[in-house]
């Protein structure tokens, strides 16, 4: 013998059904219109996906670190967990900002990103910088490489 949910509560379950079922199709939308897959690659071109980022882009490409990395090679840390961690916080911050318009112009980078940054300049340049790093007074912070070199990321200005 089996007994039926009553009939409020069979309404509440579709309703939830019909409800889970518009938020997916809704977020599922979103994520084909945003091209949200092509944020998973290492392609520079994602970052056109949203038009503020245009100047950045087209900055990156007269840049001299053009030919040698693309965004991910500096804004994205080098290791497995770390890389797609920062990926999808950047992805959801730079979603809901960019969905809400509630972001400041010009564009700065946020300080955990900009010691990510920090970290890969001085993965990639670390055997040109390492009498530098070497020889600061203990306990002083590492350089800021960008307080004199802002152009080579996003050429002048940027």
């Amino acid at each position: 013998m089996s007994q039926r949910a009553p009939a409020g509560q069979a309404a509440i379950k579709v309703l939830l059904a019909v409800a889970a079922g518009l938020l997916a199709g809704a977020g599922g939308y979103t994520f084909f219109y945003a091209e949200g897959l092509s944020y998973l690659s290492d392609d520079p071109r994602a970052c056109l996906n949203c038009h503020i980022m245009r100047e950045q882009y087209e900055g990156w490409r007269k840049a001299s670190h053009h030919a040698a990395a693309g965004c991910n090679g500096c804004h994205v840390p080098a290791g497995f967990p770390a890389k797609w961690l920062t990926k999808a916080s950047n992805g959801y911050h730079h979603s809901k900002t960019f969905t809400l318009q509630d972001f400041q112009e010009p564009i700065r980078i946020k300080p955990g990103n900009a010691a990510i940054l920090a970290a890969n300049c001085l993965r990639c340049h670390g055997d040109l910088v390492g009498e530098i790093m070497g020889r600061r007074p203990a306990g002083t912070e590492a350089p800021d490489c960008l307080r004199c070199h802002a152009d080579v990321g996003h050429g002048p200005g940027r």
